[in-house]
């Protein structure tokens, strides 16, 4: 689903952000990727939603050399994936109906199948009884879930998370976490970047580690910060069957 060979990214002469990162992800997977500020994780995240180009390397989403895409068929690349951002990105004079519906209208979706999907993405994130109201009446846990609806109402088969809890409490990050792996458990495959070692460790899930552009670690049931004893990139964990969800299969 998801594959990085052997992949460099330079800002300039003097800032690698990304040094020589393999890395694959299968169908219905879910993966955390962690380290310190700077290490790369949201530079590889952009990678992947091809808002950078590396330097040299191959980045592959869905079969497709995402490195080799025209513009003009990056748009089309991006209906594959749904991105979870910390700060939300809601648009603050739109209902929580509106901005989750605004991610089908971009992209030409009306009538039915938009309230059909709306509603049906609402009710997976658990907010269908906040759907008339505005981004500021809500918590910040449920503007996340808003955030996490816009990003599968379009249905697609990866997620991207950059820090999603990283402005929440301990109690809504981990519910936000069990929303992600409920996503996942319906077929989706996750890429979620976190510096929260506490759900990291308790979810037990594979744990890949960035450290200064490099991945230093890669385990299935991995910890926040517990590093293998030598450094192997196992990283394929049991598959989950893809499940067709309640939203799913338009």
């Amino acid at each position: 689903m998801l594959d990085l060979v052997d992949v460099w990214l330079r800002f300039d002469q003097d800032v690698l952000a990304l040094q020589g990162v393999t890395l694959s992800l299968e169908a219905g997977e879910f993966a955390f990727l962690v380290g310190q500020t700077g290490s790369g994780k949201s530079s590889l995240l952009r990678l992947i939603n091809r808002e950078l180009v590396p330097t040299s390397g191959q980045v592959w989403v869905d079969g497709e050399e995402v490195t080799r895409l025209r513009p003009r068929h990056v748009p089309s690349l991006r209906r594959k994936i749904g991105v979870v951002y910390q700060d939300y990105r809601l648009l603050p004079d739109r209902t929580v109906w509106e901005n989750v519906a605004f991610a089908l209208r971009v992209i030409g979706v009306g009538g039915r199948a938009l309230v059909r999907r709306t509603e049906m993405a609402l009710d997976v994130v658990g907010l269908a009884h906040r759907a008339r109201n505005l981004p500021h009446q809500l918590s910040g846990g449920e503007q996340q879930r808003v955030a996490i609806a816009r990003a599968i109402v379009n249905q697609p088969p990866i997620l991207l998370a950059d820090e999603p809890t990283g402005n929440l409490d301990p109690e809504t990050s981990w519910e936000i976490v069990q929303l992600l792996e409920k996503v996942n458990a319906l077929g989706t495959t996750v890429l979620c970047a976190s510096h929260d070692q506490l759900v990291v460790d308790r979810c037990q899930k594979r744990v890949i580690e960035l450290s200064r552009g490099r991945i230093v670690r890669d385990e299935p049931g991995g910890s926040y910060g517990t590093p293998s004893p030598a450094f192997t990139v196992t990283g394929r964990s049991p598959r989950r069957t893809l499940l067709d969800g309640p939203w799913y299969g338009d």
